[in-house]
């Protein structure tokens, strides 16, 4: 069982595979192996859709309006929940126990939610980005959540990995599985296809 705080592996920023060969590879998979992700996995995936990419300023890997960053990423995974510090590569335990067959019932029942080895629940504070933007603020978070999104999913196939976005899903259940109080916006499953 991972500890309750668990510092990441440093993302790689550099690989042999091609932007390019991840767009035209990428695709939906939904049959995963019951083989588990490696920290350096997990550490990766998230760090392509929140990490910090510059650490004088604060950037991160997806564009943010404003910089607002109102996204909050959680990981679902047989060790427990997570939630992501993008400021510190790591990962803090929100609950013990595999919850994953939780979250598959609150997307519905969509049975590659809980047969994948995670699934990161993008989550997001409306007011960090709506305080500066007003309304419009609104469309921003669920631009960078697309952003993030996306991200994840190029990143899966350059590991070799599968992965599918999922938009399905009860936000007051996610809420309840995660023990959030951020809105759940977008879950992508991940794990090694079949």
């Amino acid at each position: 069982m991972l500890a309750a705080e668990v510092a990441l592996p440093p993302p790689r920023l550099e690989s042999a595979f091609a932007l390019e060969r991840a767009i035209y590879e990428r695709r939906s998979i939904r049959e995963f192996t019951p083989d588990m992700l490696t920290l350096e996995q997990i550490g990766q995936l998230l760090w392509a859709a929140q990490g910090i990419t510059d650490t004088v300023r604060g950037f991160r890997a997806a564009p943010s309006a404003g910089a607002t960053y109102p996204l909050v990423l959680y990981i679902v995974i047989p060790d427990g929940i997570f939630r992501y510090i993008p400021e510190e590569h790591k990962l803090v335990r929100i609950r013990e126990g595999d919850h994953r067959l939780a979250l598959a019932r609150a997307a519905l029942n969509q049975p590659w939610v809980s047969s994948a080895a995670m699934s990161i629940v993008i989550t997001a504070r409306f007011e960090r980005t709506t305080r500066r933007y007003g309304e419009r603020g609104i469309r921003y978070v669920y631009m960078e959540a697309g952003h993030a999104a996306q991200n994840i999913l190029l990143q899966a196939v350059a590991l070799g990995l599968g992965s599918v976005p999922i938009g399905a899903f009860y936000d007051d259940e996610v809420q309840k599985v995660i023990t959030c109080e951020e809105a759940p916006i977008y879950i992508v499953s991940v794990g090694h296809p079949r």
